[in-house]
Parts: C-alpha cells; structure tokens; sequence
C-alpha cells in the first residue's frame, strides 16, 4: 500500500505496557497484514499516555496512520471508566486536529479477571483487534490518497 506520492505508507504502533502480555498480541495482529518494515513501534507506560504520544508522532508528519493499543481493566474504583473516555476522546481529538488518522484498539472489558482463562480470551481478542485495525489503516490511507488525487 501506497499513499500519494508512491512511497510505501508508514504506520506508528503504540502500546501500553500495562497488561503487555495481553496488549503486545494486537501488534502481532496488525504485523500479520502490514509488513514490519513500514510500522515503528513504541511502547508508553499506560492508556493515559497514548494520546500524548500519538499527538507528537502526528506531528512528524512521518505516519499516514498511528495505531494506538491499551487494555483498560476495572480495579474496582471505577477510575477506569474516565481513564477509557480521557484516551479515546484524546486519540480522537489528535486525528480531529491533524488529519492524521488515529486507530484505538484500546478495550476496556466489564469483567475482567486475571485468570489464565481470561488472560488466554484477551490475548486472542487483542490479535483479532490488530488485525482489524491493519484493515482500517490500510483503508483510510487509500481513501485518504483517493481524495488526495
């Protein structure tokens, strides 16, 4: 895939380190469709980071799209419910505000336990997640590139 001016298109990945085991399969996801080789990856301590990040990539001006992945779990203060809002909201307002297109596969699951037997449902999820956000990446760039033209 290319964008306007036939370079290969570039991609940001950037993942949350909280839950890294479950959160780094939506790369593994997202590699399985867009070749290593045109995604640089970086890694934030936490949800509440990603905005931030993906507003100082988009403004490199070296993406055609930034994907950002968290996975926001219920301590049982209710703290992620704003947690979940702030960074959506956040990554949404950077696409809004750079044109840069800006994917979240950040979930945040009701009832969540850290079991193997949740840890192995969200591990999965998460590849089927980057894969669906490869797809859209790839997509809003050819749109993007058609409106371009």
């Amino acid at each position: 895939m290319t964008h306007g001016n036939s370079a290969p298109a570039r991609f940001a990945f950037i993942k949350a380190q909280w839950h890294a085991d479950i959160v780094d399969r939506s790369l593994d996801g997202f590699l399985e469709t867009i070749p290593a080789s045109t995604v640089d990856v970086f890694d934030v301590p936490g949800a509440f980071e990603l905005p931030l990040m993906a507003q100082k990539l988009a403004a490199t001006g070296r993406y055609d799209a930034i994907v950002c992945a968290a996975f926001v779990v219920d301590g049982g203060i209710y703290r992620h419910d704003f947690v979940a809002s702030a960074v959506v909201d956040g990554l949404m307002r950077v696409g809004l505000d750079t044109g840069i297109p800006v994917l979240s596969v950040s979930l945040t699951p009701h009832q969540y336990q850290e079991t193997d037997h949740h840890n192995a449902i969200y591990r999965d999820h998460f590849v089927v997640k980057g894969r669906e956000a490869a797809f859209a990446a790839l997509k809003m760039v050819e749109t993007r590139a058609l409106i371009a033209a």
